[in-house]
């Protein structure tokens, strides 16, 4: 399987069977990720900076609510969780999504704004990889994120919605959250590819390069 980050909290998954694009921005947030093709795209929730279906091209599914799935032979999971802290009274709903793909369980949170529940951690139990928001503002920022990590364990954690040089909001940087979980000499990376042999024994941050113009 390989990951490329696109920007924000998008990214292109490129299994042996299908294309994944999580959350599509808008390039009002700053990224431009042009057309892309893709089988399947997920949507945390329907804010345009997450939900820029436009920039797909192909026969695709878009999914976009909570269930379970089963397409191009990956099985995919969709949980409700919420954009706030406040049972979704501030922000309301997100959607968080689980892909188990070659081999591997992936999880995407989405814009989720809490730390999830014991009846939630069962449903994302056993999480080989973690995309997770850190740049707090309108979901959680680096100290939650680091929580969720310690609860969860996932091998590979990838950070993602948080403050580069191209994001027109204001967020926090990635570099409290890798202080926060303990991460020391991070190597950013333009991709990564990865299969169920090759996951480190320990948890093991990855952060790719800041997506160019």
């Amino acid at each position: 399987m390989d990951i490329f980050w696109l920007g924000h909290s998008c990214f292109r998954i490129k299994s042996k069977e299908a294309v994944i694009v999580t959350d599509p921005c808008h390039p009002d947030t700053g990224y431009d990720i042009g057309k892309i093709r893709a089988d399947i795209v997920s949507v945390s929730h329907s804010h345009p900076g997450h939900s820029y279906t436009q920039a797909i091209e192909g026969e695709f599914r878009a999914l976009d609510r909570p269930g379970e799935y089963e397409l191009k032979g990956i099985f995919i999971t969709g949980t409700s969780t919420f954009h706030d802290s406040n049972h979704g009274k501030d922000r309301g709903k997100n959607t968080t999504f689980v892909f188990e793909i070659d081999g591997l369980t992936l999880c995407h949170l989405g814009d989720i704004g809490h730390v999830p529940s014991d009846d939630l951690k069962e449903n994302l139990s056993e999480i080989d990889i973690m995309l997770i928001p850190v740049g707090g503002t309108s979901t959680i920022g680096s100290t939650t994120a680091a929580e969720i990590v310690r609860r969860f364990n996932p091998r590979i954690i990838i950070p993602m919605h948080y403050k580069t040089p191209l994001l027109t909001r204001e967020l926090e940087t990635v570099d409290k959250f890798l202080k926060e979980v303990g991460a020391k000499d991070v190597i950013r990376q333009p991709k990564l590819s990865v299969t169920r042999s090759g996951l480190p024994p320990t948890m093991q941050a990855i952060v790719f390069n800041d997506p160019e113009k």
